[in-house]
């Protein structure tokens, strides 16, 4: 009888190391869009300016200006210093390495909670949705990024522990703090996660009074705040700290909430990810299913709360930012989605049977990576104006792009001539669409295009690139008197390519 358990037990591992294996190459393989993709994917274009600038000695914020935390563009100048800049192929791999770390998390929560099974089912769903719908969702964003601190953090917050003390909320603290340092919104998950450490149901399930309640609260925020002064001590420093504040925070101002984008996005997100929906909505009307763990439970329900404001913060409701959401939907959803496909309970309604909901994600996969093919394969090749400026101009020339095209930078491999490598302080453009009928100067940011003449004086451009030449664009370089008068008296337009006109500065012929 206990060899026949020994082998029981050993034919069950087995099987869980095969499904571990699936799910791993199950993630590789919806990922090789990306993997393959030879260019940068939509955000990754800036990030990649920012952090060559920093490869080459500059500064962020100073030397080159996105609105994005420092941790973020440390992380891809550390990619692009150990495999080299513009090595797409590398930086494509760190996403994917990202998010299996990001699903090992998730599987450690499951794990933790319920069983081992309930994990990888939830780093199932994260591998499977994570991407959902469009390719863009494939890159190396601070959505992504900043999920794996977020879930780490809060897996060391659920893991059972026979210490009072629990000094590892430390850590957890601190990992949040990362989270929030590669991506604003990341900031709001810490707030459940306190909120859990003070719920009666907390002390109960694990024999605390109040006050080891309040100073496990206490341990997170040390770990939290401890780790934000570091780095606010490291950017003073570099000098840096008062401009990383206001690109940070005081940039990303909401001149206009897009509604519309709002409800259309969200109910594409909705539909796109209904088994998520519907497996988040089952397990928070089975009570039972949470049976001794209502303090998670209710920890959980308040991550997608705070999730959902920060996808919604920034008045933008760009696809990317319901990644976001993935996570605490993917943990919710899990136990059901294990107990039903494991037998332990009845489908309630026919579209719950496991054939068909394993029919249904297996639809998704393939639904999913053929848009995401379909989407990259039109962004492979690099734009003409990027190839003249490779072709015509000289490695050390500097440039400068009129628009919001930073990828330009990339393809040309030449730096920018100004920290202002998107022209959005110069213009006021507001993120998240077109305003037709507004005029946005009355946004640009103070004392703006001082710098941008400071920058110009210290290093012109070679060549200034205007892609905001068709009429349908918002910001014309005859709106701005600096801009149109320098090339006017110092440039010649040399190019014009399906971007826009390309000019030469005659000092350089």
């Amino acid at each position: 009888m206990a060899t026949r358990i020994v082998d029981k037990q050993d034919h069950s591992l087995r099987l869980f190391h095969w499904a571990a294996l699936g799910i791993v190459l199950l993630t590789v393989v919806t990922r090789l869009p990306s993997l393959l993709h030879p260019q940068p994917i939509i955000n990754e274009a800036i990030y990649s300016v920012v952090a060559n600038e920093i490869v080459d000695g500059g500064r962020p914020y100073v030397d080159a200006v996105e609105r994005k935390p420092p941790l973020l563009f440390w992380t891809y100048a550390a990619i692009f210093e150990v495999a080299g800049k513009y090595n797409w192929k590398a930086l494509h791999v760190a996403a994917l390495v990202w998010t299996l770390g990001t699903m090992a998390g998730l599987y450690a929560i499951g794990r933790a909670l319920f069983d081992r099974e309930t994990g990888l089912i939830a780093a199932l769903l994260y591998s499977i949705f994570q991407p959902w719908a469009r390719g863009q969702n494939l890159a190396f964003n601070g959505e992504l990024l900043m999920n794996l601190p977020i879930v780490w953090g809060w897996a060391i917050a659920f893991r059972p522990s026979s210490s009072r003390a629990r000094p590892e909320l430390v850590f957890s603290g601190a990992l949040l703090c990362a989270g929030f340092l590669l991506k604003q919104p990341a900031a709001i998950a810490a707030v459940p996660l306190g909120i859990y450490l003070l719920l009666p149901d907390y002390r109960k399930s694990r024999g605390l009074n109040g006050m080891q309640s309040v100073t496990h609260a206490a341990l997170l925020t040390l770990g939290f705040f401890g780790t934000l002064g570091a780095v606010a001590f490291v950017l003073w420093q570099q000098g840096i700290l008062r401009e990383a504040f206001d690109r940070t925070f005081t940039d990303n101002s909401i001149p206009h909430v897009f509604y519309t984008t709002g409800i259309f996005c969200t109910l594409a997100f909705a539909a796109v990810c209904l088994p998520l929906v519907i497996g988040t909505i089952m397990t928070c009307r089975d009570r039972g299913l949470w049976d001794k763990k209502e303090a998670e439970r209710t920890a959980l329900l308040g991550l997608l709360a705070a999730s959902a404001v920060g996808t919604a913060a920034g008045g933008r409701f760009y696809v990317h930012y319901y990644i976001q959401l993935i996570p605490p939907m993917v943990m919710l959803a899990a136990p059901f989605y294990a107990q039903l496909w494991f037998r332990k309970i009845q489908p309630p309604y026919w579209l719950l049977r496991p054939p068909i909901t394993c029919a249904w994600l297996a639809l998704t996969v393939i639904a999913f990576s053929f848009v995401h093919w379909l989407e990259l394969a039109t962004r492979r090749k690099p734009s003409e104006a990027g190839q003249y400026l490779s072709e015509h101009s000289a490695p050390n020339d500097r440039i400068f792009v009129w628009g919001q095209e930073a990828e330009i930078y990339l393809e040309a491999r030449r730096r920018p001539a100004s920290r202002y490598i998107e022209a959005a302080s110069l213009t006021g453009h507001v993120f998240g669409g077109v305003l037709r009928g507004v005029d946005t100067r009355k946004w640009i940011v103070p004392g703006a295009w001082d710098k941008l003449e400071e920058d110009f004086a210290k290093h012109p451009p070679a060549y200034i690139v205007d892609v905001q030449t068709d009429l349908r664009q918002p910001h014309p370089v005859q709106n701005f008197p600096i801009l149109a008068k320098l090339l006017a008296e110092q440039y010649r337009p040399v190019a014009k390519t399906a971007e826009g006109v390309v000019y030469q500065r005659w000092a350089a012929n």
